[in-house]
């Protein structure tokens, strides 16, 4: 398949991947509460990176099989997928964890009258949902144009199973995030962002999961 890819359109499609992950590592940067100091906490977005991590992860493995000789490729990839994976794994769980005790605590707040109620209005009760929706758009678009690029590159892209599912993946995670910090009020925005960042979080360690155990089996199978 790699014989006839355009490779401008796929180094393309490579940055443009990788500016996606560069902005949703950013997000608290780039979503700020009006005329405050205080970054809006934007979980969900900032949670999209373990996924689209993994999918500029696979790109650069399609890239490294225009490099590297395909006996070398088989053994280094299984290992370095195992790393990659493992530790993106931890990093996910630990993600979902923080995400979870930050949502007990915007609930728990919300819900102790009257102090408490008044807490977390004051500090959770705001949240920058246009800065949000205009960088979920802005990563949408940039997802699209690498599906595109992709397909410019190599058509038969679209015949690479786990490509196309973490693609769809990804776009549908996107659309999950930004469905939960628009379908309520303003002041609950703070709590739906972080329920899509555990739930991008708990898709993130399954994909990461899978490529674990396709690893694992993979360096078995070299080891023979």
């Amino acid at each position: 398949m790699l014989e006839n890819l355009r490779k401008p359109f796929f180094i393309i499609a490579l940055v443009v991947m990788a500016i996606v992950v560069l902005m949703e590592i950013g997000s608290p940067w780039l979503m700020r509460v009006p005329n405050s100091d205080v970054d809006t906490p934007g979980y969900g977005i900032m949670y999209l990176a373990y996924i689209d991590g993994l999918l500029l992860y696979v790109s650069i493995l399609i890239t490294l099989a225009l490099l590297v000789p395909e006996k070398v490729q088989g053994r280094i990839q299984g290992i370095i997928t195992l790393i990659v994976s493992f530790f993106g794994c931890l990093g996910a769980i630990g993600s979902c964890f923080v995400a979870l005790i930050f949502l007990l605590i915007m609930v728990t707040l919300l819900l102790a009258p009257i102090f408490g109620t008044i807490a977390y209005f004051v500090i959770y009760g705001d949240f920058d949902r246009s800065g949000a929706n205009i960088t979920l758009s802005i990563i949408m678009t940039l997802k699209i144009a690498f599906v595109v690029l992709l397909l410019l590159a190599h058509q038969k892209f679209i015949e690479n199973k786990s490509l196309v599912l973490l693609v769809l993946t990804s776009l549908l995670c996107n659309l999950i995030v930004s469905f939960l910090i628009n379908f309520l009020p303003i002041f609950l925005v703070s709590i739906t962002d972080a329920v899509g960042a555990i739930v991008v979080a708990i898709i993130a360690i399954i994909w990461l999961v899978i490529f674990l155990v396709m690893a694992i089996i993979s360096i078995v199978k070299s080891i023979h």
